[in-house]
């Protein structure tokens, strides 16, 4: 079970209610860790939701390492 650092933007940020956690999670793909933040926190469905894991976007069945940090980044809207 892989620890990893997770950093929230935008409405994610709202609904977790923080802008980062670290935590131990079951999640072996950055697609898994959302669902289960999803759940947990009740996270809006949003389309074009990026992943970063590392600093670099990345896929959603990324395989996650120990120590990974996680960025969940919401489409932006602007006017």
């Amino acid at each position: 079970m892989p620890n990893v650092r997770i950093e929230y933007f935008a409405i994610l940020r709202e609904h977790a209610g923080k802008d980062a956690e670290e935590l131990q999670t079951g999640a072996c793909t950055a697609g898994e860790l959302f669902n289960e933040l999803a759940d947990r926190y009740a996270f809006p469905e949003l389309n074009s939701m990026k992943v970063a894991i590392n600093e670099e976007f990345d896929d959603w069945d990324t395989a996650l390492a120990d120590g990974d940090s996680v960025a969940f980044i919401p489409p932006v809207a602007g006017g």
